[in-house]
């Protein structure tokens, strides 16, 4: 007789193969065709809000691996959220102005500024900036990343620009904002100024040179000669013509020293390594006499390539170290924040002699429209041709460079607008605010931003360039100085309103200035346009009040902000001064971090390198669903790898979890949770037992989705789709399944816990495999009566079902199995058995393992062998013996029984088998 179709076998059309690249956009249309964002938006309406506040990338070029980082990082924790009962809206922004668009823009036009007006030049960068933004969209979306995409915020929108101005104009009256002339980050190539978070450090080659001054009142330290030298150490030469002092240590010793290139001044630690980069022997250095610095304070010196008539002198500084070089430091206040606030403190003059291209202008006249960089060579050889030249090398150094053109730039004084971190205990109230009032996740974030907050100078708010939202000042033809009141910048806001930012190029300037307004430096009353923009950092930066403030979906503060590690000086750091500036409050309760996206050897991804890997391959190869794996088991806390091979690991790993789905669904084809489940005080003792483990992993994984801790929900949820599922309960379920009675108790019972597995299992991965999971909930969504996995709720923890004793009971089941399954596959590999059912088990225990007692009547089916026989043995470890299983190998279950033949109805199945015939 053909006993097949007398077995339960699986049933379901959900594939094995995923297909994810091709069946994706099918679930994608789905989502639009039934418009489930806007379905999940009307059902969170009234609930406790949980805002996510999305920071802008830049509206330029595709999207790269580490926007797929964030973004899906930020679409698993609002999907959780929302399936928690949160009303967690998302409005995705993109950053349109700056100097990225610019930067690119003008590439591809192939022209420079002075080629094309403002306004014709920012009507194009709009376009280009939208273009992208478009571009990008759809690229998120692919992803699968659930936002209002018909309604996101972009900087460049009217209302937004609007804010931005509105903001600017209340930091004005508040008095934060000021006019001064400070070195700044400058990049000579794109000519602007940079912000802190604009400028990335790279290895740079510098000439390294040592200089001696001479010192003009030697008498005053008593010394016998007057042929005395302070020597200086510097890797920028072309900023001894900013030079306007020299700086001590006040409490370092220095020591002059009697050598043939002259009787010089260096600090006493650093005499040993300062003669070896002078080439002078050290043995028995012959120090004349030893100075405390803040007895060099006010001693005149000789500037050897300047003649300008102007009295130098030796100032005190904290900053000099003894770590480098000769313990005295040339001080340019043009070129440095330390030298700046050093020349603050002793008011010295700002000398700039470097145009807005890096060239020297005219006060340098043998060097004028000379490079600065190119000019080092040319004043080295002067200085060398002076005698005053001690040693020149070449050193290798981390040196600030542009972040959109790569080039290095230079520390330039020029008047800018300011925001002042002093002002009204700014810097002391965010300090504060980090320290109380954010939470930061990882907790070493708020060490890093503490930091950066502590060491910031006032933030340098204008640049010099075309894209961006103008600074409403005005410029005094009489006098040059620009002012910026809160007339003009209210007036300007009103227009921004009606026109966008480009008013301030298409109105008069008349337009904007209050009646008979006349400078308040010189009384002049004839104006011209201020032509600088803001820094882009401001208008994210101001992005709580465009945003969080101005949306009805959104409020203030947000729950998270969440983006790389990078932002801590970018836009966290810009959101937090201007919102504590403003509103006295920070704009986040809390900050998440992620690390930057490297290759699997740990290597920064770059074209050179050869080691970029785009989404866009990802997903074409693999799908997006695996992307977004590879997120999710990533430890984001630090830099996150990415290569072939890891890629190749998480698609093994996820065929182990869609497989799982597939036997659960396969199995409870013919299940109605309706009619077929069975309470929980009737189910079989391991059915309650595999009920309990599932609800303790729930717990766990709601509380890694609460800690943000993805990476521990893919390592919980693989293992137990492979160790308790497929290895265990899964693999003894396959006899009650396919053989017992349809409807019987057994199989029912197993049923009943398949069907919370696969509704747990569906839901707990819908925030990380938000494809897969619709796939299969299209399987539920009749029983369930929702249409879509991302309109169901989170699971409830039903602690009724987490029995701890009984899964310690079973736990040390388990660990003995495996031993046994070891055996088994011993006895196979020898080709003393085939499969494990036609084994019979001989177990001999010992008072270690009598609790098998307990599940004498279950061994058979947890062992997956016929027969299981129990002995007790005094001493000794227990002992597992593996023998033939006696009988004849049943058709039906291909179980051995020696019973085969008991039943004349059905003479050739065993007795099992009868009975799930027979009823």
């Amino acid at each position: 007789m053909d006993y097949k179709p007398t077995l339960n076998l699986p049933a379901t059309n959900f594939s094995m193969k995923a297909n994810l690249p091709q069946n994706e956009p099918k679930i994608l249309e789905f989502w639009r065709k039934e418009n489930i964002y806007a379905k999940i938006r009307s059902k969170c309406l009234g609930r406790q809000k949980y805002v996510l506040h999305d920071g802008p990338p830049y509206a330029n070029g595709n999207i790269h691996i580490g926007h797929g980082l964030n973004k899906i990082l930020k679409d698993i924790i609002i999907r959780f959220k929302t399936m928690r009962g949160f009303d967690s809206p998302y409005i995705p922004g993109w950053d349109c102005h700056g100097l990225p668009v610019e930067h690119q823009l003008f590439k591809e036009l192939n022209i420079n500024k002075e080629q094309i007006s403002q306004l014709d030049f920012r009507s194009k960068a709009g376009a280009y900036a939208l273009k992208f933004v478009n571009l990008q969209k759809e690229e998120f979306k692919r992803l699968g990343i659930f936002a209002d995409w018909d309604n996101p915020y972009l900087t460049l929108d009217k209302k937004y620009e609007y804010e931005i101005v509105r903001a600017l104009g209340a930091l004005v009256k508040k008095g934060f904002i000021y006019r001064g002339l400070k070195p700044v980050n400058w990049c000579v190539s794109c000519e602007t100024a940079l912000a802190e978070a604009e400028v990335e450090y790279e290895d740079k080659t510098s000439p390294s040179i040592y200089v001696k001054f001479k010192l003009i009142d030697s008498g005053k330290l008593a010394l016998s000669t007057s042929d005395t030298y302070l020597v200086i150490w510097t890797t920028t030469p072309w900023t001894l013509y900013g030079n306007a002092a020299l700086a001590a240590h006040p409490d370092l010793e220095y020591a002059l020293v009697k050598t043939e290139k002259g009787d010089l001044i260096i600090a006493q630690d650093l005499l040993s390594s300062a003669f070896k980069e002078l080439d002078l022997v050290d043995t028995g250095i012959k120090i004349e006499k030893l100075f405390r610095g803040k007895d060099l304070e006010g001693l005149s010196y000789e500037h050897p390539l300047l003649k300008d008539g102007m009295a130098r002198k030796v100032v005190l500084a904290d900053y000099v170290s003894k770590e480098e070089g000769s313990g005295l430091v040339h001080i340019a206040p043009g070129h440095g924040q330390e030298d700046y606030f050093a020349g603050l403190k002793y008011n010295l003059p700002i000398i700039m002699p470097v145009d807005k291209k890096g060239r020297f202008d005219e006060s340098v006249p043998e060097f004028k429209g000379q490079d600065v960089f190119a000019a080092n060579r040319m004043i080295i050889e002067k200085l060398d041709s002076l005698g005053s030249l001690l040693a020149f090398n070449q050193k290798q150094h981390s040196y600030p460079h542009c972040w959109r053109c790569k080039n290095p730039i230079i520390f330039r004084a020029v008047r800018q607008w300011f925001l002042n971190i002093e002002h009204n205990g700014l810097r002391k109230k965010v300090l504060e605010a980090i320290s109380g009032q954010v939470d930061f996740i990882p907790e070493a974030g708020r060490l890093r931003i503490k930091a950066m907050v502590e060491s910031r100078p006032d933030w340098c708010l204008s640049r010099q360039r075309y894209w961006g939202v103008p600074i409403p000042a005005a410029r005094c033809v009489g006098c040059n100085e620009e002012v910026l009141v809160p007339e003009i910048v209210d007036n300007f806001a009103d227009k921004v309103l009606e026109q966008g930012s480009d008013a301030w190029f298409k109105e008069t300037l008349e337009t904007f200035l209050p009646p008979n307004f006349s400078c308040p430096h010189c009384q002049g009353v004839k104006w011209a346009r201020g032509e600088d923009i803001l820094d882009v950092w401001f208008d994210s930066g101001v992005s709580h009040r465009a945003v969080l403030m101005s949306s009805a979906d959104m409020e203030f503060p947000a729950s998270l902000y969440l983006e790389g590690s990078d932002q801590h000086r970018g836009w966290f750091q810009a959101s937090l001064i201007t919102a504590m500036a403003l509103e006295e409050r920070p704009p986040f309760k809390s900050v998440l971090t992620h690390g930057f996206v490297v290759d699997g050897a740990g290597r920064k991804m770059s074209k050179s390198t050869g080691n970029v890997i785009s989404p866009q391959e990802i997903i074409n190869a693999s799908g997006a669903d695996i992307l977004r794996l590879w997120a999710a088991s990533s430890n984001y806390s630090e830099d996150v790898r990415v290569s072939p091979d890891i890629l190749s690991r998480l698609s093994e790993a996820y065929r182990k979890i869609r497989n799982t789905i597939r036997f659960l669904l396969g199995n409870l084809s013919d299940f109605s949770q309706a009619n077929d489940r069975v309470d929980y005080k009737d189910m079989l003792e391991i059915d309650r037992y595999s009920l309990s483990v599932l609800y303790t992993l729930l717990n766990k994984v709601t509380r890694h989705y609460e800690e943000f801790e993805f990476y521990r929900i893919y390592q919980e949820v693989h293992q137990f789709c492979i160790l308790q599922m497929s290895n265990f309960y899964l693999d003894i379920l396959k006899d009650r399944l396919y053989t017992f009675k349809k409807d019987g108790l057994e199989r029912r019972s197993a049923q009943t816990v398949m069907w919370e597995s696969l509704t747990i299992l569906v839901r707990i991965i819908a925030p990380i495999l938000p494809f897969t999971a619709e796939e299969v909930w299209q399987y539920l969504a009749k029983d369930q009566n929702i249409e879509s996995a991302h309109l169901a709720d989170w699971p409830q923890a039903n602690t009724k079902y987490i029995d701890t004793e009984l899964e310690n009971k079973w736990y040390n089941l388990i660990q003995f199995r495996t031993k046994v399954l070891k055996l088994l596959e011993e006895k196979r590999a020898g080709g003393e058995i085939g499969s494990s059912l036609e084994a019979k088990v001989t177990i001999g225990m010992n008072s270690d393992s009598a609790f098998l007692r307990d599940f004498k009547e279950v061994l058979p089916e947890v062992f997956i062998v016929s027969v299981v026989s129990l002995e007790e043995i005094s001493t000794g470890e227990p002992r597992i013996d593996i023998s033939k299983a006696p009988g004849s190998k049943c058709p039906r279950c291909w179980n051995y029984s020696a019973r085969i033949g008991e039943s004349d109805r059905y003479p050739d199945i065993c007795p099992k088998c009868v009975r799930a015939l027979s009823s």
